[in-house]
């Protein structure tokens, strides 16, 4: 099952038919433009059944044995049939299908599908050197596996945050990696935002309530006390395994509300908290579905009025943006979306052709489900904005289970630059990717990145990330969270990283090109 599922941690709308069909050659558009007989109508009768919950999936997305022993019987336990073996398929009494339908979309998959996925070709080489950055770390606790959830840099306080699937205390790390417990919660955190955020003095946590992957309430926003006192002020509670929140004055009224993706399992949903005049908040639903991973929140279309941008990464996955409509509602439209094989992992807001439209850095990486094998089509992707929330496919860059990408002018040139993790690398091949840092070269508006992958492999499985300026100087630098537990999707793998160290920081020490 999905990492976001098991672990909740960190997927007029267009379907991105033309990055199948860059990675696999082949798409659902060609497929029904070609097949006929009953290959047309396996082909159909998938898209009638399974398109109900997700896109269409095209054969040539998984390879024919993962097809065949992982996904088509899952697929059909959802339908309602049953399954006694590989390959032998029952219709149930609750059937959603004949059984002469369901055996058409079983031809269908293992005839079309290959036996081998391609390998991904990246476009560039990856140059083995730090790219200007410099390695610092704490002491490792030998005791202890590494289980970092979050990390988070306070810039203001020059501090790093942190928390962890097997100790809930928030901790807070000093310039000199002194920890301390910041507050005590009951589950681990997962996203932190800090005073300049909001309308709050000290930083607002939350916290997942639940890794396992049950629809129970324990989730919470909290509101952290002063220094020395550990207890937090629960802010917004029974939240079904919320991963990410973020803040906005919605309404206009000078009060800050707070938008939680809550993951959930089979319920959640991305949900509006406005606060009120007595400072307690009303809950709005925005869209009620599982899988609600990240928002951003922005006045996308220059009204004046705030809106929100939101990642779903759980069966129907893609970008969708809610229209602030000024009257207290939002408008609902979907402006990417991407088949469930993708595994959604994060996006981000920027500005990468420079002509003002805020355009989307994605990542697809999530390889914790029933397709645990290595995917063409994961890794780095840039929608540029086309005008009027139409997004294109305009740079690529494959990584194996790319898990999170952050786009900021680490160089100062003035230009947006990428740091990326996979949590799900090619770890017998290609180690290196676990870290990814991509310097943009143009020097106006085009999308030429040089990728760079400092020797850090030894140190760490990133499966978490933050930007912001840890040492004061001005210019950005990185944190990135250790989880060493499980989720070695690889045959014979064995850690052959610290699986004890917390984090390491990547300090910049690029000097910032002066401004004119």
């Amino acid at each position: 099952m999905r990492l976001f599922k098991w672990l909740a941690v960190l997927s007029a709308g267009i379907f991105v038919a033309a990055m199948c069909i860059q990675a696999c050659g082949t798409s659902e558009r060609s497929d029904k433009a070609e097949l006929t007989g009953e290959m047309a109508e396996g082909r159909d009768a998938a898209q009638r059944y399974c398109g109900t919950c997700h896109l269409p999936v095209a054969p040539s997305l998984l390879d024919k044995s993962t097809w065949k022993s992982r996904v088509l019987p899952v697929m059909a336990q959802q339908l309602g049939m049953e399954v006694w073996q590989q390959n032998q398929y029952f219709a149930g009494e609750h059937s959603a299908m004949p059984i002469t339908e369901w055996m058409k979309i079983v031809e269908y998959y293992d005839s079309l599908a290959p036996v081998h996925l391609p390998a991904a070709k990246a476009p560039l080489p990856v140059q083995a050197e730090w790219g200007a950055f410099t390695l610092k770390m704490p002491t490792g606790d030998s005791s202890h596996l590494a289980t970092t959830t979050l990390v988070a840099i306070d810039s203001a306080g020059r501090a790093i945050y942190t928390s962890s699937f097997e100790a809930f205390p928030l901790v807070r790390w000093d310039h000199d990696f002194n920890p301390k417990i910041a507050a005590q919660l009951t589950s681990p955190a997962m996203h932190m935002l800090f005073p300049q955020h909001t309308d709050a003095r000290t930083p607002v946590v939350t916290a997942v309530g639940e890794m396992r992957p049950f629809d129970v309430a324990r989730g919470a926003l909290y509101r952290m006390k002063a220094p020395g006192e550990y207890d937090p002020l629960p802010l917004i509670t029974g939240l079904r395994r919320p991963l990410h929140t973020s803040a906005a004055d919605v309404d206009r009224d000078g009060k800050t509300d707070y938008v939680v993706s809550a993951f959930g399992h089979n319920q959640g949903g991305l949900y509006l908290f406005r606060q009120l005049q007595d400072g307690k908040f009303e809950k709005i639903p925005l869209r009620e579905v599982a899988g609600a991973t990240q928002s951003v929140t922005g006045d996308f279309n220059g009204d004046g009025w705030t809106d929100i941008a939101a990642l779903f990464a759980h069966a129907q996955e893609g970008i969708w943006l809610f229209t602030n409509d000024g009257k207290g509602g939002f408008s609902e439209k979907p402006v990417l979306r991407f088949p469930p094989v993708y595994g959604s992992s994060s996006f981000q807001i920027a500005d990468f052709n420079r002509d003002g439209e805020p355009d989307i850095l994605y990542t697809a990486g999530d390889n914790s489900d029933y397709s645990r094998i290595l995917k063409p089509y994961h890794g780095i992707y840039i929608f540029l904005n086309k005008g009027n929330f139409r997004f294109e496919q305009s740079w690529f860059y494959p990584a194996n289970g790319a898990t999170k990408a952050m786009a900021a002018d680490f160089d100062g040139d003035g230009s947006p630059d990428i740091a990326s993790i996979s949590f799900f690398a090619d770890l017998v091949r290609n180690p290196g990717e676990k870290f990814l840092y991509f310097k943009n070269e143009s020097a106006q508006s085009g999308l030429k990145f040089q990728p760079f992958s400092p020797p850090i492999a030894r140190y760490g499985r990133w499966l978490c990330m933050d930007v912001n300026d840890w040492d004061g100087d001005g210019d950005p630098d990185i944190v990135l969270g250790n989880y060493s537990r499980g989720f070695l999707n690889q045959e014979a793998v064995q850690a052959d990283w610290n699986v004890h160290l917390p984090f390491v920081v990547l300090r910049n020490d690029r000097k910032p090109a002066p401004k004119h």
